[in-house]
C-alpha cells in the first residue's frame, strides 16, 4: 500500500525541480535527475516530482538527425531507472524527454513514472517554430489525466500552455493538478508570471510550471517556476535563474469542488455548470496557419 493510499486525507506534497540541463547528454541528465531525487528536500512525504521539458536530452537541436541518437523509447532506459527510485520512495516522477516510437518518429514527450513503471505519457500537441519542436511529430492523442495514487495529474508541455483549450480539456478530464514542464527563454517573462495563475483560476485546479535554467547554444532559460492554488495564488516559487526545488502541499478536494459558494443564495461561482459549449463552435474550427520563419 502506498503512502497516499494509506492516508485518509486528500493532501499531497508536490515538488518542481528547476535545474540546468546538459545538451545532448542523456547519461549526464539522467544522473542529474537521480541526484536531485536524492536531495534531503525530497523527503518520504513527497508524492510527485516534476522536471523541465526535454530534461533528458536538451532542446536546441538543429535537425531531427542530430536529435535522434538522444531519443529513447517509453518505457525505456530512463523511465526504468526513474521507476526504481519511485519504487524505493513510493512516489511519482514526470520529466521531459525525446521519445522514439516503433516507427522511428520522434515526439517531445513527458512520461509520468511510478513505482510500477510508466503510468502514462503525454506527447506535445502544440509545436512552436523553435528548437527541436521544428522537427518532431505533433501528437494527435489529445489531453487526458493520469492517476498517481489517487491524484489526477494533467500533463501538457511549454507552448501548450499558450492555448487555454489545453488546460480546459485536462480539467474536464478530471485533473486535480496541471503540470507544465517548460523551456522558457527570454521573452516569456510575462508568460511565466501570469499564465500559471490564470490557468489555475479559470479551471479551479492546482497548476505547476517547471522551467529550466542555464544556457544552451546561445539560448538562455529564465527559470521563474511556480505552483499556484485553485484561486490562482502562488504558493511556491523558484528563484529567477538559480537551480532550486519548489515544494507545496495541495488539497485535492479543493480542486474537485467546482461550485464555489461565497455568499449562500447570493454569490455562487460554478465554472463547470455555467459553461455554454453550444456557443464555442468557432474555437474548434480549423484555421490555416502561415508561418513566417525568416
Amino acid at each position: 500500500m502506498s503512502k497516499s493510499q494509506s492516508d485518509s486525507t486528500s493532501q499531497r506534497t508536490i515538488c518542481g525541480i528547476q535545474t540546468h540541463v546538459d545538451f545532448a547528454d542523456t547519461a549526464a541528465n539522467l544522473a542529474r535527475m537521480l541526484k536531485w531525487l536524492d536531495q534531503s528536500e525530497i523527503t518520504d512525504d513527497v508524492d510527485l516530482v516534476v522536471f523541465p521539458e526535454c530534461m533528458l536530452s536538451g532542446y536546441c537541436f538543429t535537425s531531427l538527425d542530430e536529435a535522434h541518437p538522444h531519443s529513447q523509447t517509453i518505457p525505456g532506459p530512463a523511465t526504468d531507472a526513474i521507476s526504481q527510485v519511485c519504487k524505493a520512495r513510493s512516489m511519482h516522477v514526470a520529466f521531459g524527454m525525446l521519445e522514439r516510437d516503433a516507427q522511428g518518429r520522434i515526439f517531445n514527450s513527458c512520461p509520468l513514472v511510478g513505482p510500477d513503471g510508466v503510468v502514462g505519457n503525454y506527447r506535445k500537441v502544440h509545436l512552436p517554430y523553435l528548437g527541436i519542436d521544428r522537427f518532431v511529430t505533433p501528437s494527435e492523442d489529445g489531453f487526458r489525466a493520469f492517476d498517481a495514487d489517487g491524484m489526477q495529474v494533467g500533463i501538457h508541455i511549454c507552448y501548450d500552455g499558450s492555448f487555454p483549450e489545453s488546460s480546459r480539456c485536462l480539467a474536464l478530464e478530471g485533473a486535480d493538478l496541471l503540470i507544465l514542464p517548460t523551456n522558457w527563454p527570454p521573452g516569456a517573462e510575462t508568460f511565466a508570471q501570469y499564465l500559471p495563475n490564470a490557468r489555475a483560476l479559470e479551471n479551479n485546479v492546482y497548476f505547476m510550471s517547471v522551467n529550466r535554467v542555464g544556457t544552451e547554444r546561445g539560448f538562455r532559460f529564465i527559470g521563474n517556476s511556480r505552483i499556484c492554488d485553485p484561486n490562482g495564488i502562488p504558493i511556491a516559487e523558484a528563484s529567477h535563474e538559480n537551480e532550486s526545488i519548489m515544494k507545496a502541499t495541495i488539497d485535492l478536494e479543493r480542486a474537485r469542488n467546482k461550485r464555489l459558494v461565497r455568499v449562500p443564495k447570493q454569490h455562487v461561482i460554478d465554472r463547470w455548470a455555467d459553461r455554454r459549449p453550444e456557443t464555442y463552435g468557432r474555437i474548434v474550427q480549423p484555421h490555416q496557419l502561415h508561418r513566417n520563419v525568416d
